[in-house]
């Protein structure tokens, strides 16, 4: 699928389908996880379980999937040892997502994720910025179709640094943040709380609806809210589409990381019920639907009946 008619779709009300999390299926299908890199070295260790899991969001009815750079940003492959692969390993993660859309009867694009990962308001701008150029080159000149700037569970500085370093990619460009709820206060914050049933640990940085404001004077493309608690996502998509007049959308992750694997909560949401918060999610505006961690292609395919 080109851009293009992703594009026209948006524009005509049109329901997109993402794919769901790249490293909890690898791990779910038995690719050992990097303590470092997480899943990022998936694409060079087992480079046919990361086409398999891309393969499986496509039969799952996914319009778009995402290359396996999440966990290969610049930053942080130079803090665990890899700088002589940087370019090789973000490249080679757009060639196996693009070999599978390309084999597919199906019109399917290629996201590049460029990200925060291993680099979350730990390092200064003027540290941040030659990763994060370098990997919106990488990948695009390795044919990503469009870039999603992965930027969940990041403050409200390193989202603005990665937006601007994106200002001058000729590739289409969206965006993805995460939120939490400040329980002392009932607001919605830009941070993290990966299971609010679980407890576990949140991190609370800028007011949401305050960052909403300042992001979008440098960003008019797609404002995706990933990373986030299913319980909130509702109720942080209508906040956002208060205040953002552009195309939203929603890519929650369901469980809970305990470094390097993931905890899935299989037992506790079935793909039907995803299926009936991904309608609240459309009711509240949203025209991207998919998911991140723990969200893998049973509930994709559950979804993607809402397809437009």
């Amino acid at each position: 699928m080109s851009y293009k008619e992703i594009e026209d779709r948006l524009k005509n009300n049109g329901i997109i389908i993402l794919d769901g999390g790249i490293g909890g299926e690898l791990q779910k299908i038995g690719a050992p996880m990097d303590k470092g890199l997480w899943a990022g070295k998936c694409t060079i260790d087992n480079p046919e379980l990361v086409k398999k899991v891309h393969e499986s969001y496509v039969s799952s009815g996914a319009d778009i999937i995402t290359a396996n750079t999440y966990a290969t940003p610049p930053i942080s492959m130079r803090e665990h040892g890899y700088s002589e692969f940087i370019n090789e390993w973000n490249a080679k993660g757009i060639k196996l997502a693009k070999s599978v859309a390309e084999s597919s009867k199906q019109n399917i694009s290629v996201a590049g994720s460029v990200s925060t990962y291993g680099s979350w308001d730990k390092l200064s701008e003027d540290k941040l910025i030659p990763g994060f150029k370098e990997q919106i080159k990488i990948l695009s000149d390795a044919g990503a179709d469009f870039l999603i700037l992965e930027a969940m569970s990041s403050a409200l500085k390193t989202v603005e640094t990665l937006v601007k370093c994106s200002l001058d990619t000729n590739l289409p460009v969206w965006l993805s943040i995460s939120c939490a709820l400040d329980k002392k206060t009932d607001k919605l914050m830009l941070g993290y709380q990966e299971s609010i049933e679980k407890n576990t640990k949140s991190f609370l940085y800028n007011n949401f609806t305050d960052s909403i404001h300042t992001i979008k004077k440098i960003h008019n493309g797609p404002i995706l809210i990933a990373h986030t608690d299913m319980t909130i996502m509702k109720r942080a998509l209508t906040e956002l589409k208060h205040n953002y007049d552009g195309i939203i959308g929603a890519y929650p992750n369901v469980g809970y990381f305990e470094k390097p694997t993931w905890n899935f909560m299989e037992e506790e949401i079935s793909p039907s019920q995803y299926c009936n918060e991904a309608k609240s999610w459309i009711d509240a505006g949203a025209q991207i639907i998919g998911g991140c961690c723990g969200v893998g292609p049973k509930r994709i395919e559950a979804i993607s009946k809402y397809k437009l």
